[in-house]
């Protein structure tokens, strides 16, 4: 009995130091199709390499710039959740990215002139694509500062100036 204690005992141990050591790896990014809500991933570090963005300190302020960002899919209003680009274990952030429901999207740090909507979707960790957002296929409409974004996917988030509303609708 005691031995058999033992070896839960390690293995309980091998389990808990083997998921806190995983941590502080970057893991999987992950890119959601279903409907929202959506809240910020986990791991903000995988989303930052995935959307090919650098990351810098939560410190840096770089070429700071906001503007406000609308959402809505299929009629309903969604908002924008804190930490969106940002990876506060480790104390970095990607160059977009949001500090609070607010709807501000904040453009900070190394390459903050060069990140498209794309890959906000991608730090967000949502499908976004000329027809899809998350789990709503079929008409995507972008404006920013009230003009039509034909190619929204890479429109430079740096291009504007005070909004973006981005709708999506089922078909």
């Amino acid at each position: 009995m005691r031995g058999g204690f033992r070896v839960v005992a390690l293995a309980m141990a091998v389990l808990l130091a083997g998921c806190a050591g995983r941590s502080d790896l970057p893991g999987q990014p992950m890119r959601r199709t279903s409907g929202p809500p959506w809240p910020a991933p986990r791991d903000g570090l995988a989303q930052i390499q995935a959307a090919g963005l650098e990351p810098s300190r939560l410190d840096d302020t770089t070429n700071q710039r906001r503007f406000s960002l609308t959402l809505t899919v299929d009629g309903a209003a969604v908002p924008l959740v804190p930490y969106i680009g940002m990876d506060r274990p480790r104390a970095l952030q990607g160059p977009a990215h949001t500090h609070d429901d607010s709807g501000v999207v904040w453009l900070e740090g190394r390459g903050a002139d060069q990140v498209t909507l794309g890959q906000f979707f991608t730090l967000w960790g949502v499908r976004f694509d000329q027809q899809c957002l998350g789990a709503s296929c079929g008409t995507i409409a972008v404006r920013a500062d009230g003009a039509t974004v034909s190619e929204p996917v890479t429109l430079r988030l740096a291009t504007v100036q005070e909004r973006l509303d981005v709708t999506a609708t089922s078909r």
